[in-house]
């Protein structure tokens, strides 16, 4: 593997800004699943078996001195499961984030295997029957992209590629829009393609039939991805210095409130409560006071009038403020919110 060219490549297709993750597997005790991971599995036969095991890994970058070691022993991910099943597809999901325009790239190692050895990532992943895969094959001596959707696989695309088992490799995959690129150990395996079948989606990991596969070394570059609600809600924060506080929740599977869009972004996610819960499912308004401000919670409506969302408001107050006089204030930024997300479709945007 050309290290350093694996380097040079991460520098000229990265964004020059936007966040980065780097999924570290050192902080899970071995045998255990990583954390914010979940296994799902295409096709039949076993689910797969996802655990961290110690593994000898050799550095990314070439050493700079002869001293030092050639590998280090270092927690990765490992399908271990070794059911034989031909359309048998393991995969684990990162549950992090979901990513739209980003650059990623892991390290994998196909250990073993009599019927398949086959390992690769999947990228703008909806579920187990709509993505993208990217994946190598030793017994197939070749790399290969196709789609999924809704479970019917399309025509392969790539070329033949010595692809070695026992050995680390690199993936490495780029979306801009509709354009995907794919690199296998530093070089770009194919010309990009465009494919307009998923926008943004999760991102995992993949192995087929007994294959065991080893995977470390994972980095996301990307540009975030703002929903429609936070879009707005910052919009109107911008336009409106008295608001102190302004939240957005719907409720969960569980029926239970949870934030989705927020003055504060890194609010999203914190749960809310039963007074959240009551503005969505009863309409219902409250009102409260904290030192030199006013609290409420009101339900966000949709088109047809109905509950959807709750929105709480906390405003600087005045002298003499009344609860009459600070609902008519939230209300206009109901009204603002309203304008602009009239139904729960909105809240996937």
């Amino acid at each position: 593997m050309h290290k350093f060219l694996f380097g040079f490549w991460l520098a000229l297709v990265l964004p020059a800004a936007g966040a980065e993750i780097k999924i570290n597997f050192g902080d899970v005790a071995t045998s255990q699943i990583p954390t914010n991971f979940h296994a799902v599995l295409g096709g039949g036969g076993q689910p797969g078996e996802w655990k961290i095991v110690m593994a000898e890994v050799p550095p990314l970058l070439a050493p700079l001195s002869p001293q030092a070691p050639v590998v280090t022993r270092r927690a990765v991910v490992a399908q271990t499961s070794t059911d034989p099943t031909d359309e048998r597809f393991p995969m684990l999901i990162y549950d992090g984030e979901k990513f739209k325009d980003f650059s990623l790239m892991s390290r994998f190692k196909i250990v073993s295997g009599v019927t398949e050895q086959m390992a690769g990532l999947v990228f703008r992943f909806q579920n187990e029957s709509n993505c993208y895969v990217i994946r190598a094959s030793a017994l197939g001596h070749n790399v290969r992209f196709y789609k999924i959707v809704n479970g019917v696989r399309s025509d392969p695309i790539g070329p033949e590629a010595d692809i070695a088992a026992g050995v680390w490799h690199t993936l490495g995959v780029q979306c801009q829009g509709n354009q995907i690129s794919c690199w296998m150990d530093d070089k770009l395996v194919m010309p990009p393609l465009q494919d307009n079948s998923f926008a943004a989606g999760k991102i995992g990991f993949r192995t087929k039939s007994d294959t065991t596969g080893y995977f470390g070394d994972t980095s996301i570059t990307y540009t975030p991805i703002v929903s429609l609600t936070q879009r707005v809600v910052t919009e109107i924060v911008a336009g409106q210095p008295r608001i102190v506080g302004l939240r957005l929740y719907t409720l969960d599977d569980h029926g239970q409130p949870h934030t989705i869009a927020s003055k504060l972004e890194k609010e999203i996610g914190q749960p809310g409560t039963d007074v959240e819960k009551n503005a969505i499912l009863n309409g219902t308004v409250s009102f409260g006071r904290v030192t030199g401000t006013v609290v409420l919670s009101l339900p966000l409506r949709d088109r047809n009038g109905d509950p959807i969302a709750a929105v709480q408001v906390k405003l600087k107050s005045f002298p003499g403020e009344t609860q009459d006089n600070a609902l008519t204030r939230a209300m206009m930024i109901v009204n603002a919110l309203q304008a602009q997300i009239t139904s729960k479709e909105d809240f996937a945007q």
